[in-house]
């Protein structure tokens, strides 16, 4: 357990954002009172005893929590342990690669989505440049967060041979249409296509759990990833419902009861369309069974919800801050059950161990 925790913290600082760091200490510092060295020292120790990373340590505020409390957070080590066991190695390539994904999930898309294959077929090619919003959507095979995308004019394209060339020259995988999300959100975020991100674990039964439904809430930015310095809120499962504000990763920051920009109310926020949303999820998480926890991402349009894309290394902090208490009391019975050994499990684990990267998708 030491060696592997080891190993993950030379993981850890040698991609800690430094500047993040050092901002996030003098803010506790202030906060509590507590040195920086005590602050630095207790992070430390965290990495081991909670199995989390540096910055979760001040993500999750653990310099205002006590042991137990603690112990109720799932950090980047146990979450990275946790979807090794249930998304395999050999399974999880259908999420991971964005051509795949929507071959295989293209039933639940509400978009036209494409590969230079499929622009062969010029009725295909003229679909998406002539498709409505006006505006395509280039993306990387295997890009993260929102990562390694463009969007262009439709006019800039005349036929499906301008699109493989634009594509193989600046290595994309995918070409979408410009999704126009539902009036209502964009309303409450018109700067970027804000998703719902859905939490699915299929139990030992094969059914479906949501584990929890989240609002990513972009704020004056092309893209909604918490990352990337914009909001997220928890949507009451049962009726769509934003029931709380919208938090952010940067600690520094306090949660918003409206949009910064907009001014429209986060808590008490419907999100059209919810019964619809959920039908597509669970629909969805029971299409490859064998990857049994998955982050989806899903768009509302007037056209109805749709996927953009599923996740195997969903993101801890899109689940838990939103909420700010610790959930990984929801994951604990799902560890010893399903229909992966504990063996294929650590191999899964020992395949990976120094590729694993913390991402917000």
């Amino acid at each position: 357990m030491d060696l592997k925790r080891t190993l993950y913290l030379g993981y850890y600082l040698k991609e800690l954002d430094r500047q993040k760091w050092s901002k996030f200490l003098q803010y506790a510092s202030g906060l509590t009172g507590r040195s920086i060295s005590l602050l630095r020292t207790d992070a430390l120790k965290s990495v081991f005893r909670y199995n989390i990373s540096l910055l979760e340590f001040f993500q999750f505020r653990f310099f205002e929590l006590n042991d137990e409390q603690r112990k109720a957070w799932a950090g980047t080590g146990y979450m990275y342990e946790y979807q090794l066991k249930m998304n395999p190695l050999s399974e999880r390539h259908i999420l991971d690669d964005k051509r795949l994904f929507y071959k295989q999930y293209s039933e639940f898309f509400v978009h036209t989505a494409a590969d230079a294959d499929d622009l062969i077929n010029p009725g295909i090619a003229e679909k998406l440049i002539k498709n409505a919003s006006g505006k395509l959507v280039f993306k990387a095979a295997d890009g993260k967060c929102g990562s390694q995308v463009e969007i262009k004019h439709c006019s800039e394209f005349s036929s499906g041979k301008d699109l493989i060339a634009f594509m193989q020259k600046h290595h994309y995988g995918l070409v979408e249409e410009f999704i126009v999300q539902h009036p209502f959100i964009q309303q409450l975020s018109p700067s970027a296509v804000n998703t719902i991100r859905i939490f699915t674990q299929l139990n030992s039964d094969d059914e479906v759990e949501i584990l929890g439904c989240r609002l990513r809430i972009s704020v004056n930015s092309p893209v909604d990833n918490m990352a990337a310095g914009n909001l997220a809120a928890a949507i009451d499962e049962q009726t769509g419902l934003v029931n709380g504000p919208g938090v952010y990763s940067d600690i520094t920051k306090k949660p918003c009861m409206k949009h910064p920009i907009t001014n429209v109310d986060i808590d008490g926020f419907q999100v059209p369309m919810w019964e619809e949303v959920l039908d597509l999820v669970k629909r969805a998480a029971k299409k490859h069974p064998q990857n049994r926890s998955i982050g989806w991402d899903v768009v509302v349009t007037e056209r109805g919800p749709g996927l953009i894309e599923g996740n195997h290394d969903w993101c801890k902090l899109l689940w838990q801050l939103p909420v700010q208490r610790g959930l990984k009391y929801r994951l604990e019975n799902h560890l010893h059950t399903g229909n992966r050994s504990m063996k294929n499990s650590e191999q899964n684990m020992k395949a990976e161990e120094s590729s694993y990267a913390e991402a917000d998708i």
